[in-house]
């Protein structure tokens, strides 16, 4: 077990490198680059692959003037005509000639893999969303060193501020009640390799779970965030926050039940009647108006004729949407919250024609998750572009090529379908949903950085994790341009960002966001 006291941090002034030198065997091609005009050989080109010298191979062994005139010769159209032409010297330029092989040996550094500490409870398994212990746990730091005959030394870290250190591999301290905003702790290992690990990162909250009135009250709520944890993963964008979700559990707008019929709601949604009627899934000729507003709503009648449609069709995407939250790590609520004041469920074309999807998402509205979501751009964009091109970054597109990807994205949202019963095509909402969970995700990224730029501080340490997602929906819904003038003007006149002082702020062309936010959280 370790003890708070004085720490024993490696003494080496500087870490040995961790790599290593390997011999391999390759094959050496030999080629000589010459002159069209007089056959001089200007340099040889030693490269370690089949096939001809790439400008890049020219350059490493004839140099950059060199290079300049292999690029600029064009290929020889009398030769290539005629191979049979013993005056070369009607060509321009310089030629490859390849002289042969051998086998040949070399000298590769290669950088081995660091060690590293893990961090976990001790003394307790606790389940998420509550993540309560019925006694207090320790906190288990685990060093790891993936070299062979080596072996983690020492662990070494600081609690809340004050040092601990341990002698091998593991490391046992005893946890006591900590503020609610947590305590933060750094950790690392010594190596017998001669080096220290990363200095890594956690924040860990400890809360007597009387103070919410538990069933039985007793036990202690233990949170922690780390990239090193080896428990259950935190609640979603809690890492992207640093931010720990409510004591004691998530709030209903927040949570991913376990059964999607958990998920059921029963609410009257003019619109969707008013689809169900126009396409002849409900047949509300019986009222006056044929159940229908001019705007294409239903009317009282047609609602309570469309009643029971409009219930069994608003909950029909539930083990969908279930799936996605799982996948996806986005709270299921949240989404089918969402989808309710965007679509009120319908996903073909609502309000307006360039909205798509359950959630109506816009080709303006790609844009965050093409910016803030490196790995699902990098998927995606050489579907729709060249890897040359793609391997640029969103940001350094061409303007045209950024509105190509975001309008192809969007597209992929789209169900509407003139030959499709109902006129859309519900195999596709599938991916729709995929791909609006990504969006959120890349809201709650952006949303950290609107955050940071507004404060210069983690968002986790100004605002509330439930403040947050209420940021987040306000960004996918009103834009970034919306929400950090309305923080930036909290921040500087109030130092505050909660819901409250930010949703003050909005500008009159984004109020709307307000009830439209307060309706989602609820």
């Amino acid at each position: 077990m370790g003890s708070l006291g004085p720490i024993h941090i490696n003494a080496s002034a500087e870490d040995p490198d961790r790599q290593t030198t390997i011999t391999v065997s390759y094959t050496e091609y030999e080629w000589w680059l010459s002159s069209w005009e007089n056959n001089s050989v200007l340099c040889s080109v030693f490269v370690d692959h089949e096939g001809l010298p790439t400008s890049d191979d020219v350059l490493n062994n004839c140099g950059d003037s060199i290079q300049v005139i292999w690029e600029a010769t064009p290929p020889c159209a009398e030769i290539i005509a005629d191979e049979n032409i013993a005056n070369t010297s009607i060509c321009t330029g310089v030629y490859l000639l390849f002289i042969g092989s051998q086998p040949q040996q070399k000298d590769v550094v290669i950088d081995l893999p660091p060690a590293k500490v893990n961090i976990a409870l001790d003394g307790c398994i606790p389940i998420p969303p509550e993540n309560r212990c019925d006694t207090l746990p320790s906190l288990l730091f685990q060093g790891e060193e993936p070299l062979p005959n080596e072996t983690i030394t020492a662990i070494h870290g600081l609690y809340g501020g004050l040092p601990f250190d341990c002698e091998g591999s593991t490391c046992v301290i005893p946890l006591q009640a900590t503020p609610l905003e947590g305590i933060s702790i750094e950790f690392w290992a010594d190596s017998s390799f001669g080096d220290s690990s990363e200095h890594f990162s956690a924040m860990v909250r400890v809360v007597d779970s009387g103070v919410s009135n538990t069933p039985g009250g007793g036990g202690w709520f233990v949170d922690v965030l780390s990239s090193q944890w080896q428990g259950d993963p935190p609640v979603s964008c809690a890492m992207v926050w640093n931010s720990f979700p409510p004591v004691g559990g998530l709030p209903q707008w927040l949570s991913t039940p376990d059964d999607n019929t958990l998920m059921a709601s029963d609410q009257a949604y003019y619109y969707l009647a008013g689809r169900l009627i126009s396409q002849g899934v409900v047949n509300a000729s019986d009222c006056p108006t044929g159940g229908l507003l001019p705007n294409g709503y239903a009317d009282a009648c047609g609602l309570e004729i469309a009643r029971p449609a409009v219930e069994s069709w608003q909950n029909q995407f539930d083990a969908a949407i279930l799936q996605t939250a799982i996948d996806t790590d986005v709270p299921a609520q949240l989404m089918k919250n969402l989808f309710a004041q965007e679509s009120q469920f319908w996903p073909g074309i609502f309000r307006v024609s360039y909205e798509y999807g359950l959630g109506q998402i816009t080709d303006a509205g790609t844009d965050s998750i093409l910016l803030w979501n490196p790995n699902f751009y990098a998927q995606f964009c050489p579907l729709i572009l060249s890897q040359e091109a793609c391997d640029l970054g969103y940001l350094h597109l061409e303007e045209n090529d950024q509105a190509i990807l975001r309008g192809a994205l969007a597209l992929q949202a789209k169900v509407d379908c003139e030959d499709c019963q109902m006129g859309i095509d519900l195999t596709n909402v599938d991916f729709s949903l995929t791909l609006f969970a990504n969006t959120i995700k890349a809201s709650c990224d952006q949303v950290a950085q609107i955050v940071y730029n507004a404060t210069n501080e983690m968002p986790g340490s100004v605002t509330s994790y439930e403040d947050l997602w209420r940021f987040t929906v306000a960004n996918y819904h009103a834009g970034p341009g919306c929400l950090s003038y309305a923080m930036y003007t909290s921040w500087a006149s109030s130092g505050s960002l909660t819901w409250e002082t930010v949703s003050s702020e909005f500008t009159d062309s984004c109020k709307g966001v307000i009830p439209y936010v307060e309706k989602i959280t609820q």
